[in-house]
């Protein structure tokens, strides 16, 4: 498990340190919980409406919510999907460059595996989504690049 992000050295950096090593301003973190599914050695993948690159699917917290209730209400409304209660897991928080957001603006993501049932179906603020193998690993948002890269290290996304 990474807490913190990958920086061009390769090596994991903490929150704080990922912080602490930018201006001396305090950056603005975005604070998101993200869903892993993975399947056949890819993982699934969400764009939104308007977006050049995919992310792996999950959203904001809500004040007050937990890590789990806020990946249930947003894999819900983005992929029309249920989350079974109780199968949770986390596997690594990751903090990186926010794409989109102005310079020095940082994402943690705190990322879970969770069982499902219902069809997966691009709703809401999606416009597509699609089942990514590490060469896609371009097409994603920073901050997925350090889980593309922890995932294909244990061999679980070729």
């Amino acid at each position: 498990m990474i807490v913190g992000g990958r920086h061009d050295d390769g090596k994991a950096r903490t929150v704080g340190e990922v912080i602490r090593g930018g201006t001396d301003a305090a950056p603005r973190v975005i604070d998101t919980v993200a869903w892993v599914l993975l399947a056949e050695g890819r993982i699934l993948g969400a764009r939104s409406r308007g977006n050049d690159v995919f992310y792996i699917p999950g959203g904001k917290r809500k004040p007050g919510e937990s890590d789990v209730e806020t990946l249930t209400r947003e894999v819900r409304e983005e992929l029309s999907v249920s989350l079974v209660p109780g199968t949770a897991e986390h596997v690594g928080t990751y903090t990186a460059a926010a794409h989109g957001h102005p310079e020095g603006t940082l994402v943690t993501m705190a990322c879970y595996t969770a069982e499902y049932r219902g069809t997966l179906t691009a709703s809401s603020e999606i416009e597509e989504i699609a089942w990514l193998r590490l060469a896609d690993r371009g097409r994603t948002a920073p901050v997925d690049h350090a889980v593309f890269d922890d995932l294909a290290r244990v061999g679980r996304l070729r």
